[in-house]
């Protein structure tokens, strides 16, 4: 498996992520159903696919764009995007697969849950 995955090429992109929160389910012992993932942007700076290592838990996808916004590695949030441009290219992004019921991790509660689009094209 490649340390980073180019998660847009993926036609069924669902199968992909259950298979990596399986992955975790086993490795932990925990039950699939009370696992669910939190996320991580990587410093643009740091984050070129030779300089990182495969992460011990969860996977490392890039190929995302952002619609009308663009990434503030120095603020880490979204800002307005520049003038004329729609689309960005989102940072490296690190899904890390984590417990969200009675167990000891904790999924950050303070996201902003947006849906992730694919098109066509």
């Amino acid at each position: 498996m490649p340390t980073t995955v180019w998660i847009s090429g993926f036609f069924f992109t669902q199968s992909f992520l259950t298979g990596v929160l399986q992955n975790y389910a086993r490795k932990h012992t925990v039950s699939i159903d009370e696992i669910s993932f939190d996320f991580e942007y990587l410093d643009p700076a740091a984050s070129s696919s030779a300089q990182l290592a495969k992460p011990a838990d969860g996977v490392y996808v890039k190929g995302l764009f952002f619609e009308g916004a663009k990434w503030n590695a120095a603020k880490g949030s979204l800002v307005e995007s520049d003038p004329k441009v729609l689309f960005t290219e989102a940072p490296v992004i690190w899904l890390k697969p984590c417990v969200h019921s009675g167990g000891s991790e904790k999924v950050v509660e303070d996201r902003y849950v947006c849906p992730v689009y694919r098109v066509s094209s």
